[in-house]
């Protein structure tokens, strides 16, 4: 299986590499830091068929799309590059609005537009995004990320309805905290936080079930769930207490 691996320098990427890193496996890894990539083609280069590094950076879209168009074939794509801007109840200068969105949601599109057409003339391929938990509720000091991370979920969904008949299959995998660079931003306790191998081991075997929509951990997922059912005044009233 050919596999591309976007944000492939660090954390969840980067585990998600050294898993996939088999002899049944080609590796496409891309990311923007060139070192970090070399490193981990040389580790991997004798455990995997190939791999090949892809550095850009996913904001530049014509690059992007045109590293894109020299891949000879994929059979699936892992879109995993995200960044955080960490918590505040600040508002957030438009640029670091818009740079988050430009990586956390509108590069996914500038890679599918040209992978999507490959998929559907030989009738099969896997799209996986990486989204969070955090698309499901929005605090008030995430609302950035969770917002992109949302809108992540509702264009995974509409892919699916849309080329499941095709063969190609849309999974949407939504993380709790797994340590990262990203995480590394938090200043505050993060339940159930779990290490970047077990978080990749999870997010695997979830792409291997071909999990259309998996969350976790479990117990994270369903708390969330019900916080986000609470009554309006009270939900309005637990966020003031804890924002106070």
């Amino acid at each position: 299986m050919k596999i591309l691996i976007t944000g492939a320098s660090s954390g969840i990427g980067e585990a998600l590499a050294k898993l996939y890193a088999t002899k049944d496996n080609g590796l496409y890894l891309l990311a923007r830091r060139e070192d970090r990539l070399q490193k981990l083609q040389t580790k991997l280069a004798p455990l995997a068929k190939k791999v090949e590094i892809i550095v850009c950076d996913v904001t530049d879209f014509d690059t992007l799309q045109q590293k894109m168009r020299e891949i000879a074939d994929v059979d699936m794509v892992i879109l995993n590059a995200g960044i955080s801007l960490g918590h505040s109840l600040e508002i957030t200068p438009f640029e670091e609005f818009k740079r988050l969105y430009d990586v956390n949601v509108l590069s996914n599109h500038a890679i599918l537009e040209v992978l999507l057409p490959k998929f559907l003339e030989k009738k099969s391929g896997k799209i996986v995004f990486i989204s969070s938990l955090a698309s499901i509720f929005s605090m008030p000091s995430s609302k950035v990320y969770s917002s992109s991370k949302r809108a992540l979920n509702a264009y995974a969904e509409g892919l699916r309805y849309k080329y499941e008949p095709h063969d190609i299959k849309v999974l949407n995998i939504l993380p709790g905290f797994v340590k990262s660079e990203l995480t590394d931003k938090n200043k505050f306790y993060m339940p159930f936080l779990l290490s970047t191998e077990d978080g990749a081991k999870i997010i695997k075997r979830a792409i291997d079930k071909e999990r259309r929509f998996y969350a976790f951990p479990r117990r994270f997922y369903y708390l969330i769930l019900l916080f986000k059912y609470l009554p309006l005044f009270l939900k309005q009233k637990i966020i003031k207490h804890l924002f106070r």
